[in-house]
């Protein structure tokens, strides 16, 4: 169980980090189409100062411009707290860039990467932690990992599934 809400803070970050790019597209023509809809699944997060511990998130896309960009909300929960992100990412070419914020905590940022065979390699920044993302999509599977060393949560691995249309 965490302690305060600085630490649930802390928590609250790194693990909507790994929800910003669990978006990405894992096809070579470069779009947001094979998204779209509703997932969910879960994962486990690592603190540097404890335990692992279950975390499960439920993900809503929305593609947009053709396929180019998507807007998402990101609803994750473990037993010791709860997380509502919504982000917006555009794809240009193999560049991805775009913006997040998270209401309960009032926090955001922004997000910068690359799509490279339909492997995510980004870097997620706000005022107060940095961490890199790998995320790869493949049929009606999602998985990432976020490793942010030095950070409160240090390693977050997430699986999603498409829910049934």
């Amino acid at each position: 169980m965490f302690r305060n809400k600085a630490v649930n803070h802390y928590v609250l970050q790194g693990l909507l980090l790994t929800a910003i790019l669990a978006t990405a597209p894992a096809r070579a023509e470069q779009n947001f189409e094979n998204v779209a809809g509703s997932w969910s699944g879960g994962g486990l997060m690592k603190p540097s100062d404890g335990p692992r511990e279950r975390v499960r998130c439920k993900v809503d896309y929305v593609v947009k411009n053709e396929g180019q960009s998507v807007k998402m909300n990101v609803r994750c929960a473990s037993d010791a707290y709860k997380m509502d992100l919504n982000a917006n990412i555009d794809e240009s070419g193999t560049t991805l860039s775009g913006n997040w914020f998270e209401s309960q905590y009032r926090q955001g940022g922004n997000v910068s990467g690359q799509n490279v065979n339909g492997v995510i390699e980004a870097k997620v920044e706000s005022d107060t932690i940095t961490a890199l993302l790998t995320v790869q999509t493949k049929g009606n599977r999602q998985t990432f990992v976020m490793d942010s060393p030095g950070a409160w949560i240090s390693h977050v691995s997430i699986d999603l599934v498409r829910d049934a249309r």
